[in-house]
C-alpha cells in the first residue's frame, strides 16, 4: 500500500507534518480529514526502484511551472511555463467562474468552459491538469492547491471555506472583488512612485550631459583669464572633470542599479528583509504610505478569509503570510500566539505598536459584538480612502519639491560658470 507524506494544521493552528497509508490520495485525504487536520500538501512518498527502471505517469507532469508533458495522437506535446499568471487574468478567471457557479453549472463544466477561453500559457495548461484532477474525483481546492504559483494559499483557502459551507459562488465572487481592491491600491502606491522617479532621472541625465559637453568647454575659456577662479567654479571644474574623464559618468548611471540590486539580495535574507521593512516605515510621507498600505492590505485579507468562514488561527497565519512587511508578520504572529493561549486580538496588536488607536479600537469593538469580519473590512474601506488621500497629497507636494530642487541644481551650475565673469569684469574695471 502506498504511503503519503502530507502538511496539515490541527484545531489549534498548529502544522502537523506525518505519513499515512493509503491505496489513493483520495482516501488518504479522507484518513486525515478525520482526524481534525486540515491538510495543505500531500504527496506520494517515493518508493526506490531497481535499476534501469523507468516511471512515467500523470504524476510526471503535475505542477505548474517548469515541464509538463501532453501525449497527443502519437506525439508528445511539451509545454514549458516560466513565471506566473497575472493578476488581472486570475481575477478574470475568478469573476467568470463565480458567474458560472451562480448560473447552476457543476464545476468541471464550469472549468472546461473557461479552459477553452484561454490563451496558450500557463493559465491554460494550469486549468487543464485543474480539471484532470477534478473529473478524477480531487476537490476543486485541493486541485488548486497543487499550483502554488497560480492559486497562492489565500486563494485555496477561500476556494475550499466556499465548498465547505456550499456557497463557492459567493465566495468567489467576494474574492474577486478583494483582488480587484488589493490590485487597485497597489497601482496606486505604484503611481505616486513614477513622478518623483521620473523627474529624478531627467535631473541626472541633464547634469550629468552638462558636465560632460558643457563645462569642460568654459574650463578653456577660464584658463585663459589667468585670475583666480571662485571656490564654488573650482569645484564644478573637479566634478566635470571626474564625470567627464575619470568614469564619474559610469557611476552616476549604474549606482541607482547597483543600489537596486543591493536591496533585491539584502532582501533576501532575513535579516536584511526585516531591515528593509522597518526602514521603509521610517520613511517620512512615504513610511505613512507604506503602513496605511499594508493595515488595509491585511485587514482586508483577514476580513475575507474570516467571513468565508476560514478558522481564525489559520486565517490569521494566511494574513500573516500575505501581508507584505516583516514588522507586521511578526505582530500577527504574536497575535496568533496569544489567540492560541485564549487571548484576544486586540490587546497583543496594540503591544505591537504597528497601528493606530482606531485601527485597535474597532478590532476591539468586533470582537465584543462578534463582527470581527465586517469591522476589518470597515477598516480596510477606510484606510483605502486614507491611502488615496495621502498619494494625492504627496503627489502635490512632490511637485513643487522638485521644481525647486531642480532649480537649485540649475541655478548653482549657472552661479559656477558666471562668478568667473563677474571677477574678471571687477578686475579689468578696478584697472
Amino acid at each position: 500500500m502506498p504511503t503519503f507524506q502530507y502538511e496539515a494544521m490541527n484545531g489549534a493552528g498548529q502544522q502537523v507534518k506525518a505519513e499515512v497509508d493509503a491505496t489513493s490520495s483520495d482516501e488518504a485525504i479522507s484518513k486525515i480529514r478525520s482526524q481534525g487536520y486540515f491538510v495543505h500538501k500531500i504527496k506520494e512518498k517515493a518508493v526506490k526502484k531497481p535499476k534501469g527502471a523507468t516511471s512515467a505517469g500523470p504524476a510526471a507532469a503535475a505542477g505548474t511551472g517548469g515541464t509538463a508533458l501532453k501525449k497527443k495522437k502519437g506525439f508528445t506535446e511539451i509545454s514549458i511555463n516560466i513565471g506566473r499568471v497575472s493578476q488581472k487574468l486570475l481575477t478574470q478567471f475568478t469573476r467568470q467562474l463565480s458567474t458560472l457557479q451562480d448560473a447552476g453549472l457543476p464545476i468541471l463544466r464550469s472549468l472546461k468552459v473557461l479552459h477553452q477561453q484561454q490563451k496558450p500559457g500557463m493559465m491554460r495548461d494550469t486549468l487543464d491538469q485543474v480539471s484532470a484532477d477534478v473529473e478524477g474525483g480531487t476537490t476543486l481546492s485541493e486541485s488548486m492547491g497543487r499550483h502554488p504559483k497560480v492559486f497562492d494559499k489565500l486563494y485555496v483557502n477561500m476556494v475550499a471555506a466556499g465548498e465547505t459551507g456550499g456557497v463557492l459562488d459567493v465566495i468567489l465572487q467576494r474574492l474577486a472583488d478583494f483582488m480587484e481592491k488589493a490590485e487597485r491600491l497597489k497601482r496606486r502606491i505604484k503611481g505616486a512612485m513614477i513622478y518623483p522617479i521620473v523627474v529624478i532621472s531627467f535631473a541626472v541625465l541633464m547634469v550629468t550631459g552638462i558636465m560632460i559637453f558643457v563645462i569642460p568647454k568654459f574650463k578653456k575659456l577660464f584658463a585663459s583669464f589667468r585670475t583666480g577662479l571662485p571656490t564654488i567654479t573650482i569645484w564644478l571644474m573637479e566634478f566635470s572633470n571626474w564625470v567627464a574623464k575619470e568614469y564619474g559618468w559610469l557611476w552616476i548611471l549604474a549606482s541607482p542599479f547597483a543600489l537596486w540590486l543591493f536591496i533585491k539580495l539584502l532582501g533576501k535574507t532575513k535579516f536584511g528583509r526585516g531591515l528593509i521593512d522597518r526602514v521603509k516605515l521610517r520613511i517620512p510621507v512615504m513610511g505613512q504610505l507604506v503602513s496605511k498600505g499594508t493595515i488595509a492590505r491585511f485587514t482586508r485579507t483577514l476580513g475575507t478569509l474570516l467571513s468565508a468562514g476560514v478558522p481564525i488561527l489559520e486565517a490569521i497565519n494566511i494574513t500573516r503570510e500575505t501581508c507584505g512587511n516583516t514588522v507586521f508578520q511578526n505582530a500577527l504572529q504574536k497575535v496568533h500566539d496569544a489567540i492560541r493561549e485564549g487571548e484576544g486580538f486586540a490587546e497583543p496588536l496594540r503591544k505591537a505598536k504597528v497601528c493606530d488607536g482606531i485601527v485597535i479600537n474597532m478590532i476591539s469593538v468586533g470582537e465584543e459584538t462578534g463582527d470581527m469580519d465586517k469591522m476589518l473590512m470597515k477598516i480596510a474601506d477606510n484606510y483605502d480612502e486614507e491611502v488615496d488621500v495621502l498619494v494625492g497629497t504627496l503627489v502635490s507636494v512632490m511637485e513643487p519639491v522638485m521644481i525647486v530642487v531642480l532649480g537649485v541644481l540649475v541655478g548653482g551650475i549657472v552661479v559656477a560658470v558666471f562668478l568667473p565673469y563677474v571677477k574678471l569684469l571687477k578686475k579689468v574695471g578696478g584697472g
